[in-house]
């Protein structure tokens, strides 16, 4: 079976990565910079090459975007806790300085729901699996 990680790139890593795990509890895990390289170019001196963090229990891949590295895709990363004070907490943490998109509510199917859009651009759908 395969594992997904979310692999996130961004002008900020290190403040992305500590905005996460400040908003759904974790660490990190590992951090590597471009300092770390033979040859780097100078513009990349002190940036993420590749961080793993850990946030909500789920594990996350962040870097500082290259020039020309980012894309316009769209894709929205769902969190799905068990109860809904954990799903309502996490949503209030994540759209500090963001904007909601759906606000945090009872929907027709039983569960709570809501999506938001973090301070970083990054789309969360968060959910519970109780009422």
């Amino acid at each position: 079976m395969a594992k997904l990680t979310p692999y996130l790139f961004s002008s900020q890593a290190r403040e992305q990565a500590d905005f996460y795990i400040n908003a759904l509890g974790g660490e990190i895990l590992s951090i590597q910079t471009y300092d770390e390289m033979p040859d780097a170019a100078p513009d990349l001196k002190g940036k993420v090459m590749h961080l793993v963090f850990e946030a909500g229990g789920v594990q996350f891949y962040i870097a500082d975007a290259a020039k020309g590295e980012t894309n316009h895709s769209s894709i929205e990363l769902v969190l799905e806790y068990p109860t809904v004070n954990q799903a309502r907490s996490a949503f209030d943490q994540l759209k500090e300085n963001g904007r909601t998109l759906m606000p945090f509510e009872k929907m027709f199917w039983g569960s709570y729901f809501g999506r938001l859009e973090d301070p970083y651009g990054i789309r969360w759908q968060i959910a519970s699996e109780s009422q």
